[in-house]
């Protein structure tokens, strides 16, 4: 039976983990759901109505991506819709589920690892992980193979620091001791590849690179590769930001990585913002 990938939510990450599973194996199929269909393997999902015949869609998939963040009032719009099928997914080996690092909350720019208790700070990491509990809750129910991917910021191609500094909304917001952890998305798919490889369902996963860094020495860093002043400064008491940053910036944490380099056995492609930064200022040349 050949290996088919369904991707609820072929966003940034899952097309590009679509392109790396291609490279590696012309044989896979792929398909999913996206807010706006672009093709008869593309199915409309909005996260508020469900979709008809889905476990129909789903019966010869082999493997799994949810992308699709929780939504007020219903939680993972993907159980909430559902749950009823994913009952009895016989070929079903790998189901990756996309969570955040925001489920540790704030640690006062100390380190967290693989093992921390979860201790959400904000609603949206409170979100995440009820929906990663729901989520093992089908692993237990159903056996259905659920891993959780626990994401920094991603960056890459037209995406993060280089691609907002570019189009000229990038601000250099200044907190003291503020660190925050990224993943190049090409690093990204290296990992979902590698635990597709070794399943481990129940299994949670840091995806970050080696060194977290407060986004001012990472911005002054991409301005001196592209020859260009430093942005001006300004603190963060005196920043008109989104709610939503805001919220990330009061989280203060770093975090490590050990378990996909341990149990995986993954090689960082970019291991800190420095390789990845300087591949991406290189590709624009």
């Amino acid at each position: 039976m050949k290996q088919q990938l369904f991707c609820f939510g072929l966003g940034y990450t899952a097309q590009n983990l679509v392109r790396h599973l291609k490279q590696q194996d012309a044989s896979w199929k792929f398909s999913g759901t996206c807010t706006t269909p672009s093709d008869e393997n593309v199915i409309l999902f909005d996260g508020i109505s469900p979709m008809t015949n889905l476990k129909n869609r789903l019966a010869d998939v082999t493997h799994m991506l949810i992308s699709i963040p929780p939504q007020n009032n219903i939680g993972d719009p993907v159980l909430h819709h559902h749950i009823a099928d994913f009952s009895q997914l016989e070929n079903l080996k790998w189901l990756g589920y996309l969570s955040t690092t925001s489920i540790y909350g704030d640690h006062r720019g100390n380190w967290v690892d693989d093992e921390t208790p979860p201790a959400p700070h904000s609603l949206q990491g409170q979100q995440r992980l009820e929906a990663e509990q729901a989520w093992l809750k089908i692993l237990q129910k159903e056996n259905v193979p659920v891993h959780i991917f626990r994401l920094g910021s991603i960056y890459g191609p037209d995406r993060g620091l280089l691609a907002n500094l570019q189009a000229g909304r990038q601000k250099k917001v200044i907190k003291r001791g503020q660190y925050f952890s990224r993943i190049h998305v090409d690093d990204l798919a290296q990992v979902l590849m590698a635990s597709i490889k070794s399943p481990d369902p129940g299994r949670s996963y840091n995806v970050v690179d080696d060194l977290p860094t407060a986004t001012p020495d990472i911005l002054d860093y991409i301005c001196n590769l592209l020859g260009r002043p430093h942005l001006p400064a300004i603190d963060i008491n005196d920043a008109k930001i989104s709610p939503i940053l805001r919220i990330f910036y009061s989280e203060n944490k770093r975090v490590r990585n050990d378990r996909i380099k341990q149990e995986l056995g993954v090689s960082l492609k970019y291991p800190t913002y420095k390789e990845g930064f300087s591949s991406l200022v290189r590709s624009l040349r």
